[in-house]
C-alpha cells in the first residue's frame, strides 16, 4: 500500500501512523503531504501540496502513485472558517473535488477516505436522537456547509467510478489539540491558572450543550481500519465515526476541575455563547462497528487526564 495523507501537519495526522501499520501491516509508505513541507516528527519527511490547486494535486498523484488517500486538510475550527469562508469553500469543496478528478484521471484504482464532519446534520440534531448516516444533512454555519458540499460531490462521483469512502468524525479531542476547541480551551486555562500566570477564574460560553466526544487515537485508528477493509467497502459508503454517548459541556468542566491542583472559579462570558449553538449532538456509528469492527477503546477520563497533563506540560516550557 502507498498512502498518502493530505493535512499531514495537523492535529490528527500526528496520531495515524502506529493504528496505520497495526491495520494495515509493515508493507506500507506512508506519503505525508501539507501546504508547508518540513518534517514531522511522526510521519517523517512532508512533501508541500495545496489541494486547492488542481495542477499540483495531479502532478502529485502521478509522481506518488498512492493506492489510499486519507484526505485531512482542512480548516479544523468553525471559528476560523467564519474569519475566512471564502478559503474554507475553497478547501473543503474545491479540494476534495480536485483529488477526486486527479484519481479518476491519473489513479482510477486509489481510494479516497474523505474526512467530513459530523456537523453535516447540523438542524437535524433537534431531534435529540443519535443521528446515523441515513439522516439529513442539515447544516447550519459555512464549516458544516462547505463539509457537507464536498461530501455530496464525492457521492455523486461514487457513480461515476470514483473509490471513495466518505467519513463523519464526531468531536474527537486529545494531547496536542488547540484551544480552539472546549476541552483544550478548558485544559489550557487550568493548566495557566496552577501555573500562576493567570487568575484563578475561568470565562466559559454555554455549559448545557451536550456533545459526542472521542479521543483522536480511537478516531485515527478508525481511519487506518477504513483502509485496511477498502475492498470489501462499497464506494460512495459513509461511516459516522462516533461515541454515541452525549456529555453536558458543564460535565466534562467538572471533571477537569476535579482534576485541578487550583480552586477555580467559573465565570460565564456572553461572548463565548454561540447563536447556532445546538443542544445535543450525538452519532450513531453502528455502521462503523458492523464493517470495520471499530469501537471506541479509550476511556473519557483517560483522554481529558492526558489533555490536562498536555496542557501543564506545554506550559511548563513556555
Amino acid at each position: 500500500m502507498r498512502i498518502l495523507v493530505t493535512g499531514a501537519r495537523g492535529f490528527v495526522a500526528s496520531h495515524l501512523r502506529e493504528p496505520l501499520f497495526r491495520a494495515c501491516g509493515s508493507d506500507i509508505a506512508l506519503i505525508a503531504t501539507a501546504l508547508e513541507a518540513g518534517h514531522h516528527p511522526t510521519l517523517g519527511d512532508v512533501t508541500a501540496l495545496d489541494v486547492t490547486d488542481e495542477h499540483s494535486v495531479a502532478a502529485a498523484l502521478e509522481r506518488h502513485a498512492p493506492t489510499h488517500i486519507i484526505h485531512l486538510a482542512g480548516i479544523a475550527a468553525p471559528a476560523a472558517v467564519n474569519a475566512d469562508p471564502r478559503a474554507a469553500w475553497q478547501i473543503h469543496l474545491w479540494g476534495a473535488l480536485n483529488l477526486a478528478r486527479a484519481i479518476l484521471a491519473h489513479a482510477p484504482d486509489c481510494w479516497l477516505l474523505h474526512v467530513g464532519s459530523g456537523l453535516v446534520y447540523g438542524s437535524s440534531a433537534k431531534s435529540g436522537l443519535a443521528l446515523d448516516e441515513k439522516t439529513a444533512l442539515d447544516p447550519v454555519d459555512e464549516y458544516a456547509a462547505s463539509k457537507a458540499a464536498a461530501d455530496l460531490a464525492l457521492g455523486a462521483l461514487a457513480h461515476r467510478g470514483l473509490n471513495c469512502v466518505r467519513l463523519r468524525p464526531f468531536n474527537h479531542v486529545g494531547p496536542g489539540q488547540t484551544e480552539a476547541f472546549v476541552i483544550p480551551a478548558f485544559a489550557a486555562q487550568i493548566a495557566r491558572i496552577e501555573a500562576g500566570f493567570a487568575p484563578p477564574v475561568m470565562k466559559v460560553g454555554n455549559l448545557d450543550a451536550e456533545r459526542d466526544f472521542l479521543d483522536v487515537r480511537d478516531v485515527a485508528r478508525a481511519y487506518a481500519l477504513t483502509v485496511s477493509r477498502t475492498s470489501s467497502i462499497e464506494p460512495g459508503t459513509v461511516f459516522n465515526i462516533s461515541s454515541g454517548v452525549p456529555r453536558r459541556i458543564g460535565a466534562v468542566l467538572d471533571l477537569l476541575l476535579a482534576r485541578s491542583r487550583a480552586k477555580i472559579s467559573i465565570e460565564r462570558d456572553p461572548a463565548r455563547f454561540r447563536p447556532d449553538d445546538l443542544p445535543r449532538i450525538i452519532g450513531n456509528a453502528d455502521r462503523a462497528r458492523d464493517l470495520l469492527g471499530w469501537l471506541p477503546e479509550y476511556h473519557f477520563e483517560d483522554t481529558i487526564t492526558d489533555v490536562l497533563d498536555g496542557w501543564r506540560a506545554r506550559i511548563a516550557k513556555a
